[in-house]
């Protein structure tokens, strides 16, 4: 088995365990939070607090991973994600609480970025879109399987039992990291003259670089829209306008999260074969759309309609993007490349739902959909005309 191939297994393993302890968390994280007696507006940071300490270490990561190497970063990452969920668990006050989540976060933020390094580490142009498919497949369908042994755990042993999963979880990712991921910093396109320059300078490169800022802030509208739209306004409209169960919403979600694992690998095809730019346009105009759909749907079936446009809208928007970030990187600053793109990206975990959530209670939850989706059409365009392609494609040679 190639390099390649035996690191790209190795990933996939490490994510999906990874993801599926983040996803448990989800269906149990407000009413945790809510245990500790704290109002409705402070349940917000502690989904707030986990992206900004993703955000604060996604930089950090990447220089980690050119000091150290990318392997042993990857299992500093699993041991403070994993130490900061027990701690979550055994939280016994609300600023405690808070503080595990920054913890946990921290080190879920190195796993992250860390795992784009070395997935631009592995890839080359011509197969770039279909490792990083395949890397986001396991990725999206361990986040959106998560909720529901998440939710055992919890009717079973409490709502402080998938935080001790999510730790567990995590430790097992350190052993895969450490015992299977092999090394990758100095591979192939790894290596070049970027070695030689400052850190802060490789990122200065990059953020003159037109295309990249652009799709750097088209991961920040994606992640707005997943974490303030999806997380935090869809369920309400789905409860108050259609009287949804929260099951009935799971159901939804979770076959929006197999429909986007179906589309992971052909959207790894079409992004190989016609270029980055062509699939990025089309995705971020169709994850708009969805929201709208969201805002629209009259019953349960227009329901489950809309989350299967946006799950396969959420594959797309998570390969492509992240194929044209490495693409902008110049030989051995794929480091400073993956850690800028995804810090961008974690802004959207902090302000979607506090920003959506200010929308929502001064305009409405219909107003702030609107609003998501037209900041994701809105950047669609600028990105059409502005954008550079960063790989022609085979199709087109």
């Amino acid at each position: 088995m190639s390099v390649e191939k035996r690191v790209l297994l190795a990933m996939c393993g490490l994510i999906t365990v990874n993801q599926l302890g983040f996803g448990a968390v989800i269906p149990v994280l407000p009413l945790y939070a809510q245990s500790f007696g704290v109002p409705a507006s402070a349940i917000g940071m502690a989904v707030a607090i986990y992206g900004l300490a993703r955000f604060f270490v996604a930089v950090p990561s990447g220089q980690l991973s050119d000091w150290l190497g990318r392997r042993p970063t990857l299992a500093i990452g699993g041991i403070i994600s994993s130490a900061g969920s027990f701690w979550c668990a055994a939280a016994s006050e609300y600023p405690e609480f808070i503080v595990a989540r920054f913890v946990s976060g921290f080190g879920a933020g190195i796993i992250l970025t860390t795992g784009q390094v070395v997935l631009a580490d592995i890839s080359t142009p011509e197969r770039r879109g279909r490792i990083i498919a395949i890397y986001q497949g396991c990725f999206l369908f361990a986040v959106g399987i998560g909720p529901l042994p998440g939710g055992l755990l919890a009717t079973h042993y409490g709502l402080a039992a998938p935080f001790q999963a999510y730790g567990a979880a995590s430790l097992v990712a350190m052993v895969v990291a450490w015992f299977a991921v092999t090394e990758t910093k100095g591979l192939g396109a790894a290596h070049g003259k970027g070695d030689r320059i400052s850190f802060i300078r490789q990122i200065g490169m990059l953020m003159r670089q037109v295309g990249f800022v652009l799709v750097s802030i088209i991961s920040l509208v994606n992640a707005i829209s997943r974490t303030g739209g999806l997380f935090v306004i869809v369920p309400v409209i789905a409860s108050a306008r259609m009287g949804l169960s929260v099951a009935q919403i799971g159901i939804g979600m979770a076959a929006g999260s197999i429909f986007g694992l179906l589309a992971a690998y052909p959207t790894g095809v079409l992004v190989d074969r016609f270029g980055r730019k062509t699939v990025i346009v089309p995705a971020t105009l169709i994850s708009g759309a969805s929201m709208l759909l969201f805002m629209a749907a009259p019953n349960y079936y227009w329901f489950i309609f809309a989350c299967v446009v946006w799950g396969i809208a959420a594959s797309v928007g998570g390969t492509a993007p992240a194929a044209y970030a490495a693409d902008s990187a110049p030989p051995g600053m794929n480091a400073a490349a993956m850690s800028t793109f995804r810090m961008v990206g974690d802004i959207g975990y902090v302000v979607g739902p506090i920003a959506l959530g200010l929308i929502v209670d001064a305009q409405g939850a219909e107003t702030a959909l609107v609003v998501t989706a037209a900041l994701s059409v809105g950047i669609g365009m600028v990105f059409l005309k502005f954008a550079p392609e960063s790989y022609s494609g085979s199709a087109r040679r």
